[in-house]
């Protein structure tokens, strides 16, 4: 009886893999024609925005953590990139997900905002999500589908004489329809994600114009991992890592970040960063307002190269979970 029930399980399991598997084909298919090496000056590249607090927003960096707080929840932040710069990059995202009422089922949306020198661009995604029950946790499914949108503004950079053919008119608007997917565990005490922000790549083909295309060799991976030890009911502690992987890249090593948080009373987070790949050191300080709002800022000091020219980066973030049950008795904690 038990052979028979677990095999059921796993039959059904393997068609709702074969159907996300199916899903992400459909979305690739049209693309591989497209397939060859790009040289690296048609690449267009909007770059992958950096935020040290996704630990308390999985949806930046992962389409399967939608419905996973179990409630609706809203996230708003903002980042100051490389204080001190002229013209740095600022960073603003907005997320929104909840689950739908039979458990299973999770939607949401992600948007980000960025502007840097004469340039603006953004990222909005609508993202679904599907959760299966295994074993102490759940397994879930995210699929992802929006657009890139980037805008130049050449009347803003000053030293041109006009005129000048090459700034002649300011660069068309980009906008670049895209896809990316993820796998998400979670449970009580541990989590683990894996991701493709991007299916989708894009190339100048001159006069402003784009065209798409798919190849496996440039693929992102966004993969983070953490669980907690608990020393007691009034403190805990959260490690967890992120590393974003490039298979395009000289240097397969985007980003590599080792966090640690120390829990306070559950309504206290205190901790830091190492960004090795950038020799930053972040610290962060998160506070459960109430058991629906959490407010949380973080600093991030450059030891490396960058301590020359910047004075770090700060960040702030607002989180307010809509009809939360979470309660001393069964805090979330990823």
């Amino acid at each position: 009886m038990e052979e028979r029930e677990g095999r059921f399980i796993f039959d059904k399991l393997s068609m709702r893999i074969a159907r996300f598997i199916f899903c992400i084909s459909i979305i690739l298919v049209p693309c591989r024609l497209y397939g060859q090496a790009t040289p690296d000056f048609q690449r267009i590249i909007l770059g992958y925005p950096v935020f040290s607090q996704y630990i308390h927003n999985g949806l930046m960096i992962n389409p399967a953590y939608a419905g996973s707080r179990e409630a609706l929840s809203a996230v708003i932040s903002y980042r100051m990139q490389w204080m001190g710069i002229a013209d740095a990059p600022k960073l603003q995202s907005i997320s929104l997900h909840t689950p739908l009422k039979n458990d299973k089922v999770a939607i949401g949306v992600n948007a980000q905002f960025m502007q840097y020198g004469v340039t603006r661009s953004s990222g909005i995604f609508a993202i679904y999500a599907y959760h299966i029950r295994l074993g102490t946790g759940k397994l879930s499914f995210g699929l992802k589908a929006g657009a890139d949108l980037s805008n130049t503004d050449y009347t803003g950079l000053l030293g041109i004489t006009r005129p000048d053919p090459v700034f002649e008119n300011n660069d068309k608007p980009y906008v670049l329809p895209n896809a990316g997917a993820g796998v998400y565990y979670f449970s009580n005490k541990i989590f683990a994600g894996f991701s493709v922000p991007s299916f989708l790549f894009y190339r100048n083909i001159g006069d402003g114009s784009t065209q798409a295309y798919h190849s496996f060799s440039e693929y992102n991976f966004l993969i983070s991992g953490g669980g907690l030890i608990t020393f007691s009911q009034l403190l805990k502690f959260k490690p967890s890592f992120l590393l974003d992987y490039s298979l395009h890249d000289a240097n397969p090593v985007n980003q590599f970040d080792i966090n640690g948080n120390f829990i306070i009373a559950d309504h206290v987070w205190v901790g830091g960063s190492w960004r090795t790949t950038e020799q930053v050191a972040v610290g962060m300080l998160q506070v459960n307002i109430s058991q629906q709002l959490m407010f949380g800022v973080s600093y991030d000091y450059p030891v490396g190269r960058m301590n020359t020219y910047s004075k770090g980066s700060s960040e702030f973030f607002l989180r307010y979970e809509f009809g939360s049950q979470v309660s001393a008795a069964n805090p979330r904690y990823f």
